[in-house]
């Protein structure tokens, strides 16, 4: 049974490369190696927009909202999920941050340095904030 399933397997390979290489109109050659793939250019960093005082970001349609809050030092910030999927507010420089929560759920944090804090969802990388904490 076993020697059947792999000349089974053989031939199928056979074919599919006959297939693909009249597909491609071109002669199929073992010898050769494949092409070299080009790397993806590196992903570039997120571009934040002007800081918005406020104490609360909203996450609605995978993204927070505002991106960049300004806040004092001693100030707690709320985070309300709007979204029908779980999110997280995961702070980059540690990897802390609140676990999943689902719709109509909240996550708070208080800032007590200054400095600028990114953070992303975990779940969702590409959703990206910052908070910036400052005495002015």
């Amino acid at each position: 049974m076993r020697a059947r399933q792999l000349a089974a397997l053989a031939s199928l390979a056979a074919a599919s490369t006959i297939t693909l290489a009249a597909c491609a109109g071109t002669a199929v050659s073992h010898a050769s190696a494949p092409a070299p793939m080009a790397m993806p250019a590196a992903t570039p960093s997120p571009t934040f927009g002007a800081p918005v005082a406020a104490t609360s970001v909203v996450i609605h349609n995978f993204a927070f909202s505002p991106q960049v809050i300004t806040v004092k030092p001693g100030t707690e910030v709320t985070w309300t999920n709007s979204d029908a999927d779980a999110h997280t507010v995961t702070f980059d420089a540690d990897r802390t941050g609140s676990q999943a929560f689902q719709n109509g759920e909240s996550y708070r944090h208080t800032f007590t340095a200054t400095g600028t804090f990114r953070y992303h969802c975990s779940i969702h990388p590409y959703m990206v904030g910052e908070v910036v904490v400052a005495n002015s």
